[in-house]
């Protein structure tokens, strides 16, 4: 797969707006702030693909951008506690539509922050992936942020959070390294051509 000719297709903030499935897909998903909007765009190399913003909860659609013969799909982060009640529903909502419309899902790209033990939510969009068999690797995002030893200890403690889960295979990133992220883009490589 090449994700440098990565390029934005659209939107959709509501499920009675998705169109049905015509390429296999790659979902990311993860946290509000866990960096998938900058991921996607260092994946792409193209920092103006995906919008990245400081603010937590920004991303309130489903954005898919066109790659060949995939779908990139960016989906709006979760557990952000300022969200209204009703807009939270609306993301309830979408989800389900997403992972229950028989979309072709190649593989979904849970993001965790490197700083952060993986809470209920995390849980709940795992459950999403067995619920509906969808194989999913997870990205460990913001590793610059940690010494060694905080890093060796968070490796352990995700993987022991994922044992027993279908997660296919488990990445560090950082956007400051870049052979962390050609590394990232060929194993996404060989995950999705298996």
């Amino acid at each position: 797969m090449n994700f440098l000719s990565c390029s934005f297709l659209r939107s959709f903030g509501e499920a009675s707006q998705l169109f049905p499935s015509d390429r296999d897909e790659i979902v990311f998903c993860g946290r509000s702030n866990v960096g998938k909007s900058t991921l996607i765009n260092k994946l792409c190399n193209n920092n103006k693909l995906a919008r990245v913003s400081s603010t937590p909860g920004k991303t309130a659609t489903i954005n898919f951008y066109s790659a060949g013969d995939y779908y990139l799909v960016d989906l709006p982060g979760y557990g952000f506690s300022k969200k209204s009640f009703s807009e939270k529903e609306r993301w309830g909502r979408l989800m389900e539509s997403y992972f229950s419309s028989s979309r072709r899902i190649k593989l979904a790209v849970l993001l965790l922050d490197s700083r952060r033990i993986p809470n209920d939510d995390d849980i709940d969009m795992i459950n999403y992936f067995i619920h509906y068999d969808v194989p999913f690797a997870v990205v460990i995002t913001k590793i610059d942020k940690l010494n060694v030893k905080e890093y060796q200890e968070q490796i352990s403690l995700i993987k022991d959070f994922l044992a027993g889960s279908r997660c296919t295979d488990i990445f560090a990133y950082s956007s400051l390294d870049n052979d962390s992220i050609i590394n990232l883009r060929e194993k996404l490589t060989e995950v999705i051509v298996i």
